[in-house]
């Protein structure tokens, strides 16, 4: 008799929302946008940063069923209305301002160690990638969480695109320099561009993913269009918005709040709720749009899939 273990972030099959009810409620929704049935709701907000995008046809991508919550997932309206993307400001409510953001055309180029170096055009890529949907828990560092439907493709595809030399050791991501734009980036006391970086190791890990879309959607510019990393176990500030390059090294990359202030923002950032942040407690987490508070799970959950990769790394500062 075969016995199926559950993973520590699955939830049974039956709780899962059936396609047919998933794709029925975008075709109503889709007709209650038409008739102007959602103005003055939440959801009549979303033509206010919706807009033509080439990629928009590929969307909704299948969704892996691998990749299941133990949460509700944080309603859209929500979400979009509050990020952080510090290139366009210090507060919560940047999606107005991020609309400024011109995603096309749009380049990522991948260099440093690796066989294949080459810049390709975000559509070009998308072309090349297997697109599907994953249900990602997100923890910020600032001890609040939510529940995202990411679309997009494994970190590893892009590793394999670009062909790691035998020294590559560390990835490190850049996000694009235009203070005419943003004009948090004409803030000289930030480190500009951001930049983050990961091990090969972590790059190549089931969970690490490069988002493209989200909400059954091209990515939002607030999300951090046209593409972004995402890597739940971490805290959100690793997983930088609007890439640009990924250099493949084999020096540590300082990641841009390491730059900053390295005592309160290090390289590792896993989440760890033993481990306060030099100003509040990381033991529990303030779930967005509600009222409820959560206890902080180790790697946010995810400890099955990455606590392999920090064993023997006694040394180091591993969570803030």
């Amino acid at each position: 008799m075969k016995i199926l273990k559950r993973r520590s972030w699955e939830i049974p099959e039956r709780e899962a929302t059936p396609e047919h009810v998933f794709f029925n409620r975008r075709q109503i929704l889709a007709g209650l946008a038409g008739s102007g049935a959602l103005i003055g709701s939440g959801l009549g907000m979303r033509p206010a940063f919706a807009e033509e995008n080439p990629s928009a046809g590929l969307y909704p991508v299948p969704r892996n069923e691998a990749y299941k919550l133990d949460r509700e997932i944080t309603k859209e309206e929500i979400a979009s209305k509050y990020n952080n993307f510090y290139e366009f400001g210090s507060h919560k409510q940047i999606w107005p301002a991020a609309q400024k953001l011109e995603i096309r055309p749009w380049t990522v180029a991948l260099e440093g160690m690796i066989d294949n170096p080459q810049t390709l055009g975000i559509d070009d890529l998308l072309a090349r990638m297997p697109l599907e949907e994953r249900l990602y828990r997100h923890r910020c560092v600032e001890a609040w969480s939510m529940a995202v439907p990411w679309s997009g493709f494994p970190l590893a595809e892009l590793v394999k695109l670009a062909g790691p030399q035998a020294g590559a050791k560390y990835l490190r991501f850049e996000t694009f320099l235009d203070p005419s734009v943003a004009s948090g980036q004409k803030q000289s006391w930030y480190p500009w561009p951001y930049v983050e970086g990961l091990t090969l190791e972590e790059a190549t890990n089931e969970l690490a993913f490069i988002a493209t879309g989200v909400y059954g959607k091209p990515l939002a510019k607030q999300f951090g269009a046209p593409i972004r990393l995402v890597t739940p176990w971490k805290y959100g500030f690793k997983s930088i918005k609007s890439i640009v390059k990924i250099s493949f090294t084999d020096q540590r990359p300082v990641s841009f709040w390491e730059e900053i202030q390295s005592s309160e923002y290090g390289f590792w950032a896993n989440v760890n709720p033993e481990v306060p942040h030099k100003r509040w407690p990381q033991s529990t987490e303030q779930v967005l749009g509600t009222d409820e508070r959560r206890d902080t799970l180790l790697y946010n959950g995810y400890a099955e899939q990455v606590a392999g990769m920090y064993k023997d790394l006694t040394d180091e500062p591993l969570f803030m």
